[in-house]
């Protein structure tokens, strides 16, 4: 059967463009119900579905319909409110939920919205799972006999903030640590402060004040201006920046440079390496700088490369029996503290290291000699396949000749936007930008 709504990182749109609409929520409210919950005449007790969402206006109409649907399959709902997208596969795990649904289009912009799904142990839903919803969408919608009920999750925050803290060892404590935290007007702007500050840092707050529309905008990990000002300004520690949903965070350092999501899981990595048993290895991606791989390999920590997207990531290290994967995007997944992305986890993991060290950011992250990397996102309108367009395939090579084996060249199709992503990494920067120039012209000419 061929996938019509899933993606690998769920159910992605512009609002108001099919599929993302309420009419369709609605149904798949429903469909996602009548799926999980089989014959709740079974069952003494309905079975319960967890809803989260991050901080943008659309989320309280798909809020609304998904739970209407829901209850009408016979589920009982769980309403969580805004909370990062990891405390609701923790949640739906705590509560033996039968599922965990967010409402959310992670670092996109206010006007994008979406869902993601969570099964009963907090990882992502099976493909066959997907398959049999995507299946219930094309069937009418029924009213159970049994209705079920919906009530709202008061204390949620508590309890996240506190697993949040449970992650790290006992007795851990950030006192004396100044940090500036940028919650990018999204899901984390209540409980992410809040973890540091109950650790003993002192926070600075950044955009923590959502409105609705002002999710990710020039704030949060996809633009750490506003960060490196007031890091500097403060004179903060560090900063450290999430997205619009928590499952992504990009760090800055004393000095006001960003630190990437490949430079934050070296960190975590070697931390593991030297002072917590050892690593057993690590997942990037196609994407993951090559000088991370070189790193790591000097350090003995084995590396393997996965498509680009947290499902993947995750796949290979369940696959290899790791631990430890991620993203340069700064989705780091630490599976021996949680089941998938999770940016608070991520960066309590990077200041136990640096505490561990006595080492600032800046030092820490100065063993990774990165190669020089640039990236342009052409936009497209229609899908192109990238492997059979003549054009395409010619530029490539034709770039891939004036790197001369020094350095790589990677053409994908986002996942989450209408945009392919051009990739050239090389010796010098300014050869690499000069070609990741040219490569993405004979993408645009091509598309």
């Amino acid at each position: 059967m061929a996938r019509k709504y899933f993606g690998t990182d769920g159910i992605r749109g512009r609002v108001g463009q099919a599929p993302i609409t309420p009419d369709f929520f609605l149904h798949l409210g429903w469909a996602v119900g009548k799926v999980l919950a089989g014959d709740p005449s079974l069952d003494m007790k309905a079975p319960m579905v967890l809803i989260g969402k991050d901080t943008r206006i659309s989320g309280y109409m798909f809020e609304s319909a998904l739970e209407a649907g829901l209850i009408s399959a016979g589920v009982d709902v769980g309403l969580l409110g805004p909370m990062p997208t990891p405390a609701i596969a923790y949640l739906t795990r705590t509560f033996q939920a039968r599922a965990g649904i967010v409402i959310s289009a992670s670092h996109n912009p206010y006007a994008d919205n979406g869902i993601k799904l969570f099964s009963t142990d907090g990882g992502k839903l099976s493909d066959e799972l997907e398959m049999a919803i995507e299946a219930q969408l094309d069937q009418p919608m029924s009213t159970a006999a049994r209705l079920g009920k919906a009530r709202r999750i008061g204390d949620a925050e508590g309890r996240y903030i506190e697993f949040c803290k449970g992650s790290l060892p006992w007795g851990f404590s950030l006192a004396g640590m100044k940090l500036v935290v940028d919650c990018a007007n999204g899901a984390t702007y209540k409980v992410a402060p809040e973890v540091f500050r109950e650790l003993g840092a002192a926070v600075t707050s950044l955009a923590v004040s959502p409105d609705g529309v002002n999710i990710n905008k020039d704030c949060g990990s996809t633009d750490v201006g506003e960060l490196q000002a007031r890091v500097l300004a403060e004179g903060a520690d560090l900063g450290i920046a999430f997205d619009g949903d928590g499952d992504r965070v990009i760090f800055v350092d004393h000095t006001g440079a960003e630190v990437d999501g490949d430079e934050l899981l070296y960190i975590i990595a070697l931390h593991k390496q030297l002072f917590d048993g050892g690593c057993s290895g690590v997942v990037g991606t196609l994407m993951t700088n090559f000088g991370f791989e070189l790193a790591l390999k000097e350090s003995g920590v084995p590396f393997a490369r996965a498509k680009v997207g947290d499902r993947y990531v995750l796949e290979m290290m369940k696959e290899r029996d790791w631990s430890l994967g991620g993203e340069s995007s700064g989705h780091i997944v630490c599976g021996d503290a949680t089941t998938t992305g999770d940016g608070i986890i991520s960066a309590l993991q990077v200041l136990r290291a640096l505490q561990k060290t006595g080492k600032s950011l800046a030092d820490a992250r100065s063993g990774l000699n990165k190669t020089p990397q640039c990236m342009i996102n052409v936009p497209v309108t229609v899908k192109t396949d990238l492997g059979r367009n003549e054009a395409i395939q010619t530029a490539v090579a034709r770039v891939e000749a004036k790197l001369e084996g020094r350095g790589r060249v990677l053409l994908r199709a986002s996942g989450t936007e209408p945009v392919i992503r051009v990739m050239v990494e090389g010796p010098r920067i300014e050869l690499v930008k000069s070609l990741a120039a040219e490569l993405a012209d004979a993408v645009r000419a091509a598309v």
